[in-house]
């Protein structure tokens, strides 16, 4: 067990642009993983970690240390842990993980299209959404917040291990021929959500938190809708209205 206890040590540098820098994660193909829960979640679904980071004081902890087995294991003075940690109370554990390869292929079945939504508690909360309500691709267009994020993967509490996610998308391209309605939702929209046939495939667009849809992607949708809002409101936060019609496509499509 290797034990870093300097902030001038190569190998606490470079992870520390993991933790800080898009750019480094795309050039290593890695990022971090935070707490014990995520690092579950990718051992469940096959994306075992290259390496595990503890923290000096988390080191006998049971959960963790039950976790380790079979792992190499990084130990790290707490205060440089903490430095990589995105969390305000960290759990003691990161996980080093490789970026899996960009799913190939037309897109068919349900998905869900994002337009440079950049909030990254957001951006993971949509992913969740999307994993809990059982659509597997997810395209996000340039501008987005990096998907492969620590913030974006702890808001996404596991979601990213059982969905195809492919980032600075031609959406368009990918899209050519889709078998399915394109929905968009506006407040100017005629139809209600709750009166729109979801039982076929989807593509689900969503727009930036302050401009929306560019109008170019706006002009991909098949259908438009509003989600009725009985109280004073607005609008929605745009992770609230993804969620909501994507529970309401599987609402739909319950047996019976």
């Amino acid at each position: 067990m290797k034990h870093i206890q300097s902030r001038d040590n190569a190998q606490f540098k470079q992870l520390r642009k993991l933790a800080t820098t898009a750019r480094a994660r795309r050039e290593a193909g890695q990022t971090l993983i935070d707490g014990a829960h995520l690092f579950r979640s990718a051992l469940e679904a096959g994306a075992r970690p290259r390496m595990a980071l503890v923290a000096e004081r988390a080191l006998h902890q049971p959960e963790i240390a039950s976790l380790l087995a079979g792992q190499e294991v990084l130990l790290l003075a707490d205060a440089l842990f903490d430095e990589l940690s995105v969390t305000d109370t960290p759990a003691g554990l990161l996980g080093l993980v490789d970026l899996p390869p960009e799913p190939e292929g037309a897109v068919s079945g349900d998905c869900l299209v994002l337009d440079a939504v950049q909030d990254a508690g957001n951006l993971g909360t949509l992913l969740r959404a999307a994993w809990a309500t059982g659509v597997h691709d997810v395209l996000l267009t340039t501008g987005c917040a990096q998907a492969w994020s620590p913030k974006v993967l702890r808001s996404g509490q596991g979601a990213h291990f059982s969905l195809r996610i492919r980032e600075h998308c031609d959406v368009a391209s990918l899209l050519a021929g889709y078998p399915g309605r394109i929905v968009a939702t506006r407040l100017d929209a005629r139809g209600a959500l709750y009166d729109l046939d979801l039982r076929g495939p989807v593509a689900w667009l969503f727009g930036n938190e302050g401009a929306g849809l560019s109008p170019a992607l706006a002009a991909l949708a098949t259908d438009a809708v509003i989600i009725p809002m009985p109280g004073s409101a607005e609008s929605l936060n745009v992770a609230m209205a993804a969620t909501v019609c994507l529970f309401e496509q599987a609402r739909q499509r319950r047996p019976g």
